[in-house]
């Protein structure tokens, strides 16, 4: 090959790329990320509601034991409300908006993110009516998963699950503090009273979090087969960190300089644990010059630096990778915990340059814009900069997702047809039909591919075609940062 016809290639290679990073529009993927939990929505809609092919749905929730529980939101593609991944949906949500606020300003979409966290925030605070109350759960999961049924039309139970001191639930309660505390600094700029009601909601449940330790999964077994917890003192942390942030109370400092050694090294951060958040938020805390005097911090900072570097592969104990570059952390619903690795990177990476220093990794020095690189790496991926060309955020590109394992977009909007779909006629007529979903569900992060990269569209594969609020919530952040 001739020098002039390797340059020729080269300069290929290099066009395609660059069209291929500019072909990648952030600026829609975000507002459709936030589109998305308008179509999770549950209760009774608002007038501005944008996903047009949803309604009203679940207007007596609560109604067995008393208390206003309408509202929430739907976690994946069942109908249930859980509130252990919705607040950490909401935690997620409050933390883009606080971190990325200017930049979801500048693309016009901060009303709407905090249009979905007050979704949330607002069912929330219903769900603890008392101090030592909170209820975790609306609708039976294994009622919800024997029928296939759009929201609107729901006939399986809506039970209430209550968490109080004869039934604790520091996780539950510990993520639920977590998340209207992140939520009340969010709010404090443009409505000072709500975020102060906020405060007072997530300085109570920590207390009976704190007081009450226990699984939720413990004190009602049922739970246990949607979202079972593995522990607590990541919950305690997580709220305790954004506590101290909302409220700079020496007594969330003290403990969780107390509990330091706690967690160490992650290989994950999700919706069940949280260390990972918690470390970040302390170390960002560090950089920014506060915790003066709390000598034991410095353990969150080394454990959530070592976390970065082992996804960014200049660790010690590196993430695994598929072929074409995509993060591998599990093989059910993968992409929650690539969107949750790159929103820390992403924040993280930016408190670095403030801070004029760099992430020293076992295996280099890696700058501010080295970070950011790696995460659009995983972005682009997801928004189908890989060999295949496919999407896997539902309606962004040409070719993403048809078959989305969600019952609301797998089955005719009730806008179009009135009639009742039943419990079983849902899987005969609508489950079972290989055909693309009748409304897109557009904005939606599937579980994602495989560890070989490879996809299955179809409904009944829910390891990999089922979408999650979890999923979403901190891709926002990422998005208005690239975008």
């Amino acid at each position: 090959m001739s020098s002039v016809t390797l340059f020729a290639s080269i300069l290929y290679l290099l066009l395609v790329f660059a069209n291929n990073v500019v072909s990648i529009d952030y600026g829609l993927a975000l507002r459709k990320s936030l589109l998305y939990f308008e179509a999770q929505r549950s209760g009774k809609l608002p007038p501005n509601q944008r996903a047009q092919w949803r309604g009203d749905s679940a207007l007596r929730d609560g109604n067995d034991v008393g208390v206003d529980l309408v509202g929430g939101y739907y976690d994946a593609g069942d109908n249930i409300k859980i509130g252990f991944p919705m607040a950490f949906t909401v935690t997620m949500l409050s933390w883009s908006s606080v971190e990325f606020e200017s930049q979801l300003v500048a693309k016009g979409e901060l009303s709407n993110a905090l249009e979905a966290i007050k979704w949330g925030t607002d069912y929330l605070m219903k769900a603890h009516p008392e101090p030592y109350v909170l209820y975790g759960q609306v609708g039976d999961g294994r009622s919800d998963h024997s029928c296939w049924e759009r929201p609107e039309d729901m006939t399986t139970l809506r039970t209430a699950y209550r968490f109080d001191e004869q039934h604790p639930g520091a996780d539950l309660a510990g993520e639920t503090a977590a998340a209207l505390a992140a939520a009340a600094i969010a709010f404090r700029g443009s409505d000072p009273a709500y975020s102060s009601q906020l405060i007072s909601h997530a300085k109570q449940l920590f207390d009976f979090a704190t007081k009450f330790p226990g699984k939720f999964s413990d004190s009602i077994p049922d739970l246990r087969q949607l979202y079972s917890s593995s522990g607590f003192e990541d919950e305690l942390l997580w709220a305790a960190a954004w506590l101290e942030r909302a409220t700079e109370g020496k007594t969330y400092a003290e403990y969780l300089n107390q509990a330091a050694s706690s967690g160490g090294t992650r290989s994950m951060f999700s919706w069940d644990d949280k260390y990972v958040g918690s470390q970040v938020l302390v170390a960002k805390g560090l950089l920014e010059g506060r915790f003066s005097g709390y000598g034991n911090l410095g353990q969150y900072k080394n454990s959530a630096e070592q976390f970065i570097c082992n996804c960014i592969q200049k660790g010690s104990s590196n993430v695994q990778k598929t072929s074409e570059g995509l993060l591998w952390f599990d093989f059910w619903n993968n992409l929650q915990y690539v969107t949750t690795a790159a929103f820390t990177i992403s924040t993280y990476a930016d408190t670095l340059a403030r801070a004029q220093t760099t992430l020293q990794c076992p295996a280099a020095s890696v700058t501010r814009d080295e970070l950011i690189t790696f995460v659009q790496s995983q972005v682009n991926y997801i928004l189908g900069s890989n060999s295949k060309g496919f999407s896997y955020m539902v309606g962004f590109g040409p070719n993403y997702p048809q078959q989305v394992h969600h019952r609301g977009a797998s089955i005719v909007s009730i806008k179009e047809d009135k009639t009742p779909v039943s419990c079983q006629q849902g899987f005969s007529d609508w489950f079972n039909k290989n055909a693309p979903n009748p409304n897109v569900l557009d904005g939606a992060i599937v579980g994602g591919p495989d560890q070989n990269d490879q996809y299955t569209d179809k409904r009944s594969n829910y390891y990999q075609a089922e979408v999650a609020t979890a999923n979403n919530a901190p891709l926002v952040g990422v998005l208005a940062r690239l975008a």
